[in-house]
Protein backbone atom coordinates (compact mmCIF):
# COMPACT_ATOMS: atom_id res chain seq x y z
CA UNK A 1 0.00 0.00 0.00
CA UNK A 2 1.55 3.26 -1.09
CA UNK A 3 1.80 5.83 1.87
CA UNK A 4 0.35 9.19 -0.02
CA UNK A 5 0.89 12.80 2.01
CA UNK A 6 -0.53 16.49 2.04
CA UNK A 7 1.28 19.73 1.34
CA UNK A 8 2.03 21.40 4.52
CA UNK A 9 -1.23 23.09 6.07
CA UNK A 10 -3.39 20.03 4.62
CA UNK A 11 -4.63 16.94 5.45
CA UNK A 12 -5.67 13.50 3.93
CA UNK A 13 -8.75 12.38 4.05
CA UNK A 14 -7.62 9.16 6.02
CA UNK A 15 -5.79 11.72 8.22
CA UNK A 16 -8.76 13.74 8.90
CA UNK A 17 -10.80 11.08 9.87
CA UNK A 18 -8.62 9.72 11.84
CA UNK A 19 -7.93 13.06 13.77
CA UNK A 20 -11.45 13.61 14.07
CA UNK A 21 -12.02 10.05 15.27
CA UNK A 22 -14.50 9.05 12.98
CA UNK A 23 -14.99 7.08 9.70
CA UNK A 24 -14.25 7.67 6.41
CA UNK A 25 -17.94 7.20 5.61
CA UNK A 26 -18.76 9.98 8.58
CA UNK A 27 -16.81 12.24 6.82
CA UNK A 28 -18.13 11.80 3.85
CA UNK A 29 -21.29 12.68 5.27
CA UNK A 30 -19.78 15.87 6.91
CA UNK A 31 -18.45 17.07 3.39
CA UNK A 32 -21.80 15.98 2.01
CA UNK A 33 -23.46 18.25 4.13
CA UNK A 34 -20.99 21.42 4.20
CA UNK A 35 -19.49 21.10 7.50
CA UNK A 36 -16.39 20.65 6.02
CA UNK A 37 -14.97 21.89 2.68
CA UNK A 38 -12.00 20.12 0.46
CA UNK A 39 -8.59 22.16 -0.27
CA UNK A 40 -7.52 20.78 -3.07
CA UNK A 41 -6.41 16.96 -3.95
CA UNK A 42 -7.82 15.03 -6.26
CA UNK A 43 -11.52 13.28 -6.81
CA UNK A 44 -10.34 9.96 -5.42
CA UNK A 45 -7.89 11.45 -2.83
CA UNK A 46 -9.38 15.10 -1.55
CA UNK A 47 -7.41 16.53 0.94
CA UNK A 48 -8.33 19.19 3.65
CA UNK A 49 -7.19 22.54 5.26
CA UNK A 50 -5.42 21.98 8.72
CA UNK A 51 -7.03 24.60 10.04
CA UNK A 52 -10.74 24.05 9.31
CA UNK A 53 -10.20 20.27 9.92
CA UNK A 54 -8.71 21.86 13.74
CA UNK A 55 -11.79 24.16 13.83
CA UNK A 56 -14.34 21.63 13.21
CA UNK A 57 -13.04 19.55 15.49
CA UNK A 58 -12.68 22.20 18.36
CA UNK A 59 -16.38 22.78 17.42
CA UNK A 60 -17.61 19.37 17.70
CA UNK A 61 -15.66 18.99 21.02
CA UNK A 62 -17.82 21.76 22.47
CA UNK A 63 -20.91 20.51 21.70
CA UNK A 64 -19.65 17.00 23.62
CA UNK A 65 -19.07 18.83 26.48
CA UNK A 66 -22.01 20.65 26.50
CA UNK A 67 -24.75 18.25 26.00
CA UNK A 68 -23.11 15.63 28.91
Amino acid sequence: MHQHHAPHGRLTAQETAMLLGITMANLRVIVHRGQLRRAGGTRYRPQYALDDVTALHATRAARTTQSA
